[in-house]
């Protein structure tokens, strides 16, 4: 895009990575009776700032177009629930939380992480944009601002008395338009002892492992230790720790304070390690726009044989990656008879450009399609345990990143 400067440090250096194509909103799932013709879409192009280091799309659609009401619900996920659980428990015992500390999230969906502060007894604080989520959370009984958090909400709150001891960002960084404002805003909601814990996909395991169908208009930004580093910086915040952790094929946990805290040796090994592997400048990213389309010869090759074999082939989890890989490799309603997903706000519906209808996983038991595309890969134990009885009767699963590979 003409004039296009990174939304991290304003520079106008950020040459393209990857072009995907016009595609439509990954979540904004379709009701049967809209044509697809009246989707609107969207150019998306990955591309890297070679002043700040930050990988990012290069189109900026309102986030009012796809965060006001909004299909994903994190408790229809086992593995997250288990991930949010294990992380509170955690936290309690390492910052000795209590009733007189306050947790606050941010983007926190249907308080399938606040929940465990509140079970423990700690006062907590949603901050969720998509009203039609906030009130599931309220009905659990968990406070919740309907408003985008930035750093007017935050300067706001702080004059109501409100600072926070832990503020939790899962999966929301990459969505913010406006990452300085975000991050003078956590500046001014923290305590002064306070941390903000924030986890987001890791850009190296994207490239690494060929995740571009992680690549859509939510996910503006796409992190390594040194962009995150230079923009805590520069917004009155120090990353003082890291971690790499497994969840959603490869993300970073880190953890900001106040400026002036000095950071943990692991910041240091990061920034070493990602000098020395390139993952500053622009050659590092280059071939992963070759190792795409790779991938896309294969996975196509692969359905294109089975269907001409007489097969029948379903897909697994309408989630917004696999709008992306569905939309950018070609894959519509001809090839996968229907996608079966958990939740039932997406049951009844189409899968964003390509009116493949979503269904209930009974759907696979019922209609026994002899293989199943997994478009959610990276909860791949999770669904292939739920499915044994399917894969018992002889049902196949087809996992696509980071190589195609049939179990």
């Amino acid at each position: 895009m003409s004039g296009f400067r990174c939304r991290a440090c304003g520079g106008t250096r950020v040459p393209l990575i990857l072009p995907l194509g016009r595609t439509p909103l990954a979540n904004s799932l379709v009701s049967p009776d809209v044509a697809r013709t009246a989707e609107p879409t969207y150019p998306l192009e990955l591309v890297f700032c070679e002043d700040c280091t930050l990988v990012q799309i290069n189109e900026t659609v309102p986030p009012e177009h796809m965060f006001s009401d909004y299909a994903y619900f994190s408790s229809f996920s086992d593995t997250m629930l288990a991930h949010a659980r294990t992380l509170v428990e955690r936290v309690v015992g390492e910052r000795g939380l209590g009733p007189e500390h306050l947790a606050a999230e941010i983007a926190s969906n249907d308080g399938y992480l606040l929940q465990y502060y509140r079970e423990v007894g700690v006062p907590v604080l949603g901050i969720e944009p998509a009203a039609n989520i906030a009130k599931v959370a309220e009905a659990k009984g968990i406070r919740t601002v309907v408003e985008f958090f930035g750093e007017a909400l935050a300067q706001r709150l702080r004059a109501d008395g409100v600072r926070a001891d832990v503020i939790h960002a899962n999966n929301v960084l990459a969505h913010v338009p406006d990452l300085p404002g975000f991050c003078r805003g956590l500046a001014a909601l923290l305590n002064d002892g306070g941390r903000a814990i924030i986890e987001v996909p890791y850009v190296k395991d994207l490239i690494d492992h060929r995740e571009f169908d992680t690549i859509y208009h939510e996910h503006l930004s796409y992190f390594s230790v040194t962009a995150l580093d230079r923009l805590f910086a520069a917004q009155g915040l120090s990353l003082v720790d890291v971690e790499r952790i497994p969840i959603h094929g490869g993300s970073l946990r880190i953890t900001a304070a106040p400026q002036g805290t000095p950071p943990s040796e692991d910041v240091s090994a990061f920034l070493e390690e990602e000098d020395g592997l390139g993952l500053t400048k622009l050659p590092f990213y280059a071939r992963f726009a070759r190792a795409v389309e790779d991938l896309r010869t294969q996975l196509t090759g692969l359905l294109q044989h089975l269907r001409a074999g007489g097969h029948r082939i379903a897909a697994y989890g309408a989630a917004a990656k696999g709008s992306t890989l569905l939309n950018y490799f070609g894959i519509d309603c001809r090839t996968i008879e229907f996608v079966a997903d958990r939740s039932p706000y997406k049951q009844g519906k189409l899968m964003p450009g390509v009116g493949i209808p979503i269904v209930p996983p009974q759907f696979l038991l019922a209609t026994r399609p002899d293989y199943v595309l997994l478009l959610t890969w990276n909860f791949a134990d999770e669904i292939l345990a739920q499915q044994a009885e399917f894969r018992a009767q002889g049902g196949r699963f087809i996992i696509p990143v980071p190589d195609v590979r049939v179990v």
